[in-house]
């Protein structure tokens, strides 16, 4: 689960000194889309002759660009933008791609394959983006022409879909033509388009492309649309977009989990307004809850708490339908990370109580009824539940507005492996027992996907990517996928428990400003020290953590922008 952005302004300009600067408006955007990835960000425009800069990192967008200090050297009229979160791969910023690409790819390996043996393309890390792509580009290479059109684009992308398989949105430029925009043909992954007048050319048009639709309308973008299962867009300099259904369109299937838990409030993704799913999730939960437990344990209850932030939207309607007291019991730190993105679970467990403080008047001699978006591994929700009994709460039930999650997510959401499920094999009682609750409820699976298709609009979705909490997915999966996604995992936390990063290769390049391990600079290294901690073994050879860009110019290699 990642947050893409792109961008054409309608003023094109060549002049160094033009104000037609991408990158501010990109930049912007990625604060809005922030809660999509905290792990790595970056952005990268094409200026005058197709160059292409760059400048992108590990950790969230305020420290990579220094506050806003390095957008100004980012010059172009187009750019596309990524806040990454770690999936199954690495995590680092060599993996914060020149595509921008929000999903899973589920056949990697035959893909990886095919490059190499029939493509004979190099690939450099172990990120889903990167053979995205090398697919791409292998396809438009295969026009033979030096220049491309937008027909040869839609060519390219229909032939790269039949070799992909999985869930994506993705953005991209052509250097010097445009920006694209595309999605899979389940429409997994979110992906919207706008358009606002341009500042400084009259009668001339911006678009802009995002993960959700709040990064546009709070930058003035109007007539938003989602692309569209299947379908790509592409708007070249100075014209307007144009749109091809690369792929023909098939079940029409956004992740739920976005209602559920990633996407912000204040967002409309497929016409459904994320707010209105929530409030509707908790209506239906309220319900199941007296179901559940009778009306003798409601009348016990004496306040509705949620946990912040995601269930407050679901947490007021259950205390509306309940007639109970709705109250905020637990106090959120705005300045820590969202703990389930956090990509280790050491890091999770610590953020815990570090991110939530309870209140202890909220809790002292009460039956508090919690609720959450969802429980994952189930150690967050331990550890809330113990903080409840701290500030003296005498019973606890916990509640979650999503069902049971028993299957790994295999589009871009690093939810866990099954052994890490806490409902993997239990049932609700004994995951009460588990956390520590009187009662654990969860929400109905029909009642998760009613919440959200009663409020898709007409042609909207009225089935949705469900395969966490049933293992039933849209895809066919390859076989032995689950076992490939178990070993990247591994790999994974091996990797990351030595705080390592992997090589940017020619084309990818730390950015300046960034420590690397002992607090050393990422150029320490090269006059000696210790130069086995930053690097990383990856198919038995030794990749070194910083290697200068050979054709891109990245501002944050420049000593004067490290300072």
């Amino acid at each position: 689960m990642c947050g893409v952005l792109g961008l054409i302004l309608g003023h094109v300009s060549d002049d160094p000194n033009s104000p037609c600067k991408a990158a501010i408006a990109l930049h912007e955007a990625l604060y809005f889309l922030q809660h999509r990835g905290q792990d790595a960000c970056g952005i990268a425009t094409c200026a005058a002759g197709g160059r292409i800069y760059q400048c992108k990192g590990n950790g969230m967008a305020a420290k990579v660009f220094m506050d806003g200090v390095r957008v100004q050297d980012l010059p172009g009229s187009m750019g596309i933008g990524h806040l990454r979160y770690p999936t199954a791969g690495t995590s680092s910023n060599a993996e914060s791609q020149p595509l921008a690409h929000n999903g899973n790819l589920i056949n990697a390996p035959d893909l990886r394959k095919y490059l190499d043996t029939v493509a004979h393309r190099h690939i450099n890390t172990d990120s889903d983006s990167e053979l995205m792509l090398n697919v791409f580009a292998n396809e438009l290479n295969e026009t033979g022409k030096a220049r491309v059109n937008t027909d040869d684009i839609f060519h390219a992308l229909s032939r790269m879909y039949e070799r992909c398989s999985g869930g994506w949105a993705c953005t991209a430029m052509i250097a010097g033509f445009g920006v694209l925009g595309f999605r899979d043909s389940y429409g997994i992954r979110p992906l919207v388009l706008g358009e606002k007048d341009s500042e400084t050319l009259p009668g001339a048009k911006d678009y802009m492309l995002a993960s959700e639709s709040i990064a546009l309308r709070q930058l003035g973008f109007r007539n938003i649309r989602d692309i569209l299962p299947g379908q790509a867009v592409f708007i070249q300099k100075g014209r307007a977009p144009v749109f091809h259904q690369v792929q023909e369109r098939k079940t029409y299937s956004p992740d739920i989990f976005e209602y559920v838990y990633f996407a912000r409030p204040d967002t409309v993704i497929d016409g459904i307004s994320v707010h209105a799913s929530r409030q509707r999730m908790g209506y239906k939960l309220a319900d199941k809850i007296r179901e559940l437990l009778g009306d003798e344990v409601i009348k016990d209850i004496d306040a509705v708490i949620p946990i912040p932030e995601t269930s407050n939207t679901s947490a007021a309607s259950v205390s509306e339908r309940l007639g109970k007291k709705y109250c905020q019991g637990f106090v959120k730190n705005r300045y820590v990370f969202r703990t389930f993105i956090m990509p280790q679970q050491g890091a999770r467990q610590k953020g815990v109580r570090r991110k939530l403080s309870a209140i202890q008047t909220e809790f002292e001699g009460r039956c508090v009824l919690l609720v959450d978006d969802s429980i994952v591994r189930g150690t967050t929700s331990k550890e809330i539940v113990a903080m409840a009994r701290e500030a003296g709460a005498r019973k606890v039930i916990f509640a979650s507005c999503a069902p049971p999650i028993t299957a790994p997510h295999i589009y871009g959401i690093d939810l866990a492996s099954p052994t890490e499920l806490i409902a993997s094999g239990k049932d609700r009682f004994a995951i009460a027992k588990s956390i520590d609750a009187e009662e654990v409820i969860y929400q109905d699976l029909d009642d998760l996907k009613a919440s959200c298709a009663e409020l898709s609009p007409p042609n909207g979705p009225t089935e949705f990517e469900v395969g966490v909490f049933c293992g039933k997915y849209v895809t066919p999966v390859p076989e032995g996928y689950f076992e490939h996604l178990n070993e990247l995992r591994g790999t994974k936390r091996k990797h990351a428990s030595h705080a390592q990063v992997s090589s940017s290769g020619p084309t990818m390049v730390i950015s300046g400003g960034q420590t690397g391990v002992n607090g050393s600079t990422p150029h320490d290294g090269a006059s000696g020290g210790d130069r086995s901690s930053p690097e990383r073994i990856r198919n038995g050879a030794i990749s070194p953590l910083v290697r200068d860009d050979i054709s891109l110019h990245n501002m944050a290699t420049e000593p004067e922008r490290r300072s």
